[in-house]
């Protein structure tokens, strides 16, 4: 494990980089013993910082839970990091690109909770009781570390590359479809980029939501109702240039729009 100060003092390079829409070199790099548990430690006192400069935490996300997704990344576990009230955009927004370091897209579900749920013994059974709805939802991927050569522990460090979110569409309660099986096609300026089910997420998306409340346990939290939890891409990544449109048609569940200027 790192010293608390050298946690302390990447916690706020990374929290001046969010700040400023910097980059940083690579964490692992500079700090080869670093592990998994340093790197949720980073994480979490970044997260603490925000929340005590007055933003609130709305919920979790939850990364690399698809193979589509491990083998973009090199990357072969999954992992999660926190959402804040000022991550949160509408169906329809135009978002400003300049608030971003880079500008990736993936195609997810947002499940909204309407009881609480934690770990260690949570299963997809437990999580699909405590949920209030379902919501197509884009990720935007923001990386503050430079991306040649990251490992997980940078990514998780970096808040999971979390930089926002898009919610949109039709919210659906979890028995009223096979969510499975719910698609989604991933248009740029009016050309289709990627396509995908949500089975890609560990066979059910509910379960990388299982996942994050036992991941969590291990770290003395949970989650709580109304949280928000982006439970995994089923897309690959998809870059976004300033000026670009996103359209993201999820069928019965309807679609996403959004505009980067």
């Amino acid at each position: 494990m790192l010293e608390p100060s050298r946690i302390a003092a990447i916690a706020d390079e990374l929290l001046d980089a969010h700040e400023t829409r910097g980059i940083v070199p690579l964490l692992t790099a500079r700090n080869p013993d670093m592990t998994v548990e340093d790197a949720y430690a980073v994480q979490s006192l970044w997260a603490e910082r925000r929340a005590a400069s007055g933003h609130r935490i709305v919920g979790r996300k939850i990364g690399l839970t698809s193979k589509v997704m491990q083998v973009a990344t090199g990357i072969t576990e999954p992992d999660y990091g926190v959402i804040f009230d000022d991550m949160v955009y509408e169906n329809g927004s135009t978002i400003p690109f300049d608030d971003f370091s880079n500008v990736r897209i993936e195609v997810e579900l947002a499940f909204v909770l309407a009881k609480p749920l934690s770990g260690p013994h949570c299963t997809v059974f437990d999580v699909l009781s405590a949920t209030d709805y379902v919501v197509p939802a884009l990720e935007i991927l923001n990386s503050h570390i430079e991306m040649a050569g990251r490992t997980i522990v940078d990514t998780i460090s970096d808040n999971a590359a979390m930089g926002a979110m898009v919610m949109g569409g039709n919210p659906v309660k979890v028995d009223a479809v096979d969510l499975r099986w719910i698609g989604a096609l991933l248009y740029r300026n009016q050309t289709i980029e990627e396509s995908g089910v949500a089975a890609a997420v560990l066979n059910h998306p509910a379960n990388g939501v299982a996942w994050l409340a036992n991941k969590l346990a291990q770290h003395g939290s949970s989650l709580a109702a109304g949280d928000i939890v982006l439970a995994g891409s089923f897309t690959r990544p998809m870059w976004v240039e300033r000026g670009d449109t996103v359209h993201a048609d999820y069928g019965q569940l309807g679609a996403i729009t959004c505009r980067f200027e």
